[in-house]
């Protein structure tokens, strides 16, 4: 099927500021589904990608973000087997790998040296790839999933990143037969699910934050056990050490030594916000602890099958404000501001965008 004009929302320079645009989808393949997209996530690595923050990418304009995509498949090529008109399903962080690396056969195809991420990348024709923030949307079917019957769609769409790029460092520590001590350092869209998936292992879950305004959030609505100002050394003091792991989700710079004194001997700190700037560490802080520092990249299609049905089986609900697409410009200045609870999800099948 040739020829599909997706309706979108780009920006075309490093002011992030999106407004309309149109663009071909590229031809389909018989391994190729497409996609009426119905809501897609608001992921503060949009916002960096659309101001060019990122130093280990370069942006390309127009760019359509968007890597948190549910849609419903419209038309399926013919070798495509898993999936049937009609069907809901997710779309992460990458669109392609190579499919015969020991990576990609070893369900880490988000590793894959030749992975083609979701938008500004590029698929192996050449076309620029495009995110979901847009009417519509091409996509190989191993790198989809099924979104189960009685999960909402808009609940679905902040699972297919921010929820992924927690359960995957997290799933090293389910069954571990003792109740663990974890961190979630920041409280923002993936912090948040963070939580909620740690408390639903079973973990006794700190949440450590610089800003006190998010002590009731944490300990209220989110039914953590413990909160930790950053900033308040003597309650910073009273934690050092006691920790087995802590899940760093902030995009910013900020250093690590502080939070490194609060792990246990082999205790890990679990890297997963693409902070734009080096963060830095003392050495001797590792060593004489025995401590690790691993980084995590989202997740592979195994781990983003696992969540969803973990989120199901758990009853496990995340927190949203859904918004037309003609807020997305507003919705990122409130990200900025960390002014949202916890993730923006745009209802891109009500905001007019049409499949032609």
């Amino acid at each position: 099927m040739v020829g599909i004009i997706a309706n979108a929302w780009a920006a075309r320079d490093s002011s992030g500021h999106l407004s309309p645009y149109s663009f071909h989808l590229r031809e389909t393949g018989p391994d190729d589904m497409v996609l009426r997209v119905l809501y897609c996530g608001v992921d503060h690595t949009d916002l960096h990608q659309l101001k060019g923050e990122l130093a280990s990418s370069n942006t390309n304009y127009p760019l359509v973000p968007g890597h948190e995509v549910v849609g419903e498949v419209v038309q399926v090529g013919s070798e495509v087997k898993n999936f049937k008109v009609g069907d809901t399903v997710g779309v992460g962080g990458i669109v392609g790998s190579c499919g015969e690396c020991i990576l990609c056969n070893s369900n880490l195809e988000q590793y894959c040296n030749n992975r083609i991420m979701t938008y500004n990348h590029f698929y192996k024709d050449g076309t620029p790839t495009q995110g979901g923030f847009s009417s519509a949307m091409v996509v190989h079917q191993s790198f989809a999933v099924k979104i189960p019957d009685n999960l909402a769609p808009e609940q679905a769409a902040p699972l297919l990143c921010a929820g992924v790029t927690a359960y995957s460092p997290l799933k090293q520590f389910m069954d571990s037969g003792k109740v663990l001590r974890g961190g979630i350092l920041g409280l923002g869209g993936v912090g948040h699910l963070g939580v909620i998936i740690a408390k639903a292992m079973g973990h006794h879950v700190t949440v450590i934050s610089s800003s006190d305004k998010k002590r009731e959030e944490a300990m209220e609505h989110l039914n953590a056990d413990a909160f930790l100002l950053s900033s308040n050394e003597a309650e910073m003091k009273q934690t050092i050490n006691s920790l087995d792991y802590i899940l760093d989700t902030v995009p910013a710079f900020h250093p690590l030594e502080l939070y490194l004194s609060l792990l246990k001997t082999e205790g890990k700190l679990l890297l997963v916000g693409a902070a734009p700037k080096p963060l830095q560490f003392i050495a001797s802080d590792m060593i004489l602890g025995k401590k690790a520092i691993m980084g995590s990249y989202i997740g592979s299609m195994k781990d983003m099958e696992e969540l969803l049905n973990f989120w199901v089986e758990n009853g496990l609900t995340s927190m949203i404000e859904v918004v037309k697409m003609d807020y997305v410009n507003k919705a990122f200045e409130r990200i900025e501001r960390n002014d949202v609870r916890y993730r923006f999800v745009l209802d891109i099948a009500g905001s007019n965008l049409e499949l032609k």
